[in-house]
């Protein structure tokens, strides 16, 4: 894929189908580690030890709607061209946590890409899951909770669909605001 966020997406809807209810996706870019590490966390089904052996196989996936299952492989063998790795702790009924290692200057790393499109589109498709997004650079800090934007929306008395697009605004000026200068994030 041609950025990270794309990934991250397709691992986050493979969690909503999982059953989560709450995912975490935390990226911690450190230009002076030369370091980029993608986590995302959920609640949902979890995998037997079984399972987590096999999910890094193409060919298998967990999902009726396909027979193969890209997603982690791909997302392992990006990993592994920049320097880095793809892990995945899960238990059954307790959730999965799949964390990712980059070197963040390796020439093969795809950018991060529109995390701010990705989060609303994961947000707007799937109304009943909370969302947590946290970004650390060496230049600051930001995170999102879904319920913010529920919330706003009550506030305001108006459909979530009118609170996309400022919500999109609002998290890309809060990650520019962050981005490393010595590598940028979009």
């Amino acid at each position: 894929m041609r950025e990270l966020a794309l990934n991250i997406l397709d691992i986050v809807m493979n969690a909503v189908e999982a059953g989560a209810s709450r995912i975490i996706v935390a990226i911690d870019e450190r230009a002076s580690a030369n370091r980029l590490c993608v986590r995302i966390r959920d609640n949902g089904r979890g995998m037997s030890e079984e399972m987590v052996q096999r999910v890094l196989d193409p060919f298998v996936t967990t999902r009726t709607t396909r027979s193969v299952g890209m997603g982690l492989s791909m997302f392992r063998q990006i990993a592994r061209q920049c320097g880095g790795d793809l892990t995945i702790q899960s238990q059954l009924g307790r959730g999965t946590l799949v964390t990712t290692m980059f070197q963040l200057d390796s020439l093969n790393r795809p950018p991060i890409g529109d995390m701010a499109e990705s989060l609303v589109n994961l947000i707007l498709g799937s109304l009943d899951v909370h969302f947590y997004y946290a970004h650390h650079t060496d230049d600051g800090a930001f995170g999102f909770d879904s319920f913010w934007l529920f919330s706003r929306m009550a506030e305001q008395d108006c459909q979530i669909l009118a609170l996309a697009g400022p919500a999109k605004i609002y998290i890309k000026e809060r990650l520019k605001s962050i981005a490393s200068k010595a590598v940028s994030s979009n």
